[in-house]
């Protein structure tokens, strides 16, 4: 695909933008059948969680927002592509301005954002990978800037979804001084994961041994555990003991260790420590054994569920 460039290849063709707390995605999908691929993905780092104010989205946070969802605006009309849709997650839905700042957006840009709840964020995740990963039994993590999505599901049906307020670049916004989190800041940041998960209902007490991981820093992982562990670049199964092991080596030799994250995922050096020790001390606490990292997640889910179900 290229600019200007016409979209009349067979199929639909839809552009569904994700704006996050940490990241502002467009992904582009065309539809054939019943077969969905993935034409383009752009991603900007805009950090909404760190424009949080006295529980508000502050002014510049607004003006970030609009001025991304401005450029991805004109690539869809480079593309010709006019069915697009717009969702947000704890970026605006945990602040106390969501519906200025939706207005704002609208004015700004003509976009209308669909605030979705944390239920409905985890529940959308879990669509968006069950069709990609082959797993029946297990608990579904989706790890963002902002909030924490978790699933259990069963003979894949879901059995209760939740989310919890805290994610990787929030949860380094009020415990890392610095840029990279030390010993006493990962302590921390285990002790207020741990917090969050006693309060939602009875996920203290899942015990579930396969994992099902999605989301920016579970890819990030997957790659700073792949290049560590010296396995295939596509591998996608991590073992919770080595993500321990993983953790472990940061701690011992961080100099060594950030020089590895700046080559592999140099846009999440401050916030990978962070979520991974979210990752696993939900591991940890349900008995999970292995994680199963997909690609696919919540813009897939939002595609499927809120727009091609229903026929839009």
């Amino acid at each position: 695909m290229t600019p200007g460039e016409t979209v009349e290849m067979n199929g639909l063709i839809y552009g569904i933008i994700d704006l996050g707390s940490n990241t502002i995605r467009l992904s582009i999908y065309r539809r054939e059948g019943e077969e969905t691929r993935l034409l383009l993905h752009k991603k900007t780092t805009a950090g909404l969680s760190g424009y949080v104010e006295n529980g508000e989205l502050s002014e510049a946070g607004i003006r970030k927002a609009c001025y991304v969802l401005s450029y991805f605006r004109q690539l869809l009309n480079n593309f010709q592509i006019s069915s697009y849709y717009v969702f947000a997650t704890a970026s605006l839905r945990n602040v106390g301005n969501t519906e200025e700042a939706v207005r704002r957006i609208r004015e700004y840009t003509g976009f209308s954002v669909d605030v979705l709840t944390g239920e409905e964020e985890s529940r959308l995740g879990f669509i968006g990978v069950i069709g990609a990963v082959h797993m029946e039994n297990g608990l579904f993590v989706d790890i963002g800037g902002g909030s924490t999505e978790l699933a259990e599901f069963e003979g894949g049906e879901i059995l209760r979804a939740e989310s919890m307020p805290v994610g990787a670049l929030n949860l380094f916004l009020k415990n890392v001084p610095g840029i990279l989190p030390q010993k006493e800041a990962m302590k921390k940041i285990r002790a207020a994961a741990e917090e969050e998960i006693q309060k939602l209902n009875g996920f203290s007490k899942v015990r579930r041994e396969e994992i099902c991981a999605s989301g920016g820093t579970a890819r990030a992982t997957r790659k700073l555990y792949n290049s560590y562990f010296e396995l295939p670049y596509e591998n996608t199964l991590l073992e919770t003991r080595l993500l321990g092991e993983l953790l472990g080596a940061y701690r011992k030799n961080g100099k060594a260790f950030s020089r590895r994250m700046l080559q592999l995922v140099p846009d999440r050096v401050h916030t990978l420590i962070p979520g991974m020790v979210i990752l696993r001390t939900v591991a940890k606490g349900c008995g999970g054994k292995r994680i199963t990292v997909s690609s696919c997640g919540v813009r897939e889910g939002y595609l499927y569920s809120r727009v091609i179900q229903r026929g839009i």
